[in-house]
């Protein structure tokens, strides 16, 4: 008899706006989109915001997504860094995002949360 693992899934609407959290647990900052890559239909990255006051000056990051894991207990997200690293991370605002398929951006942003990009 064969047996069936069943994997965990969730809308992509569940997880925006997420808390997310570093090992600490000290507060990082918020989920507000995910970048997918159209051929192979995998999230690449997690568009974070992080720092300003009630949305206002937010500063925005990608991070790639195997630089984060779930917390469905706690409904988070966590990435293992302190949040000096995240500081001094690639950022961009909210009105001019980076073009998330150039290669050489892809690299530093990688580079940044020593992760490797997919092929």
């Amino acid at each position: 008899m064969r047996t069936q693992t069943m994997r965990q899934t969730l809308s992509a609407t569940t997880l925006k706006d997420q808390d997310v959290v570093n090992g600490a647990s000290e507060d990082i900052g918020t989920i507000e989109d995910f970048m997918i890559d159209l051929e192979s239909g995998r999230v690449n990255y997690a568009v974070l915001s992080f720092g300003g006051f009630l949305g206002m000056g937010d500063k925005l990051f990608a991070v790639p997504y195997e630089a984060l894991r779930i917390d469905p207990e706690n409904e988070r997200f966590v990435i293992d860094v302190p949040k000096e690293r995240l500081e001094k991370a690639p950022g961009f605002d909210k009105n001019d995002w980076p073009e998330f398929g150039d290669e050489k951006w892809a690299r530093n942003v990688h580079s940044h949360w020593g992760t490797t990009p997919r092929s």
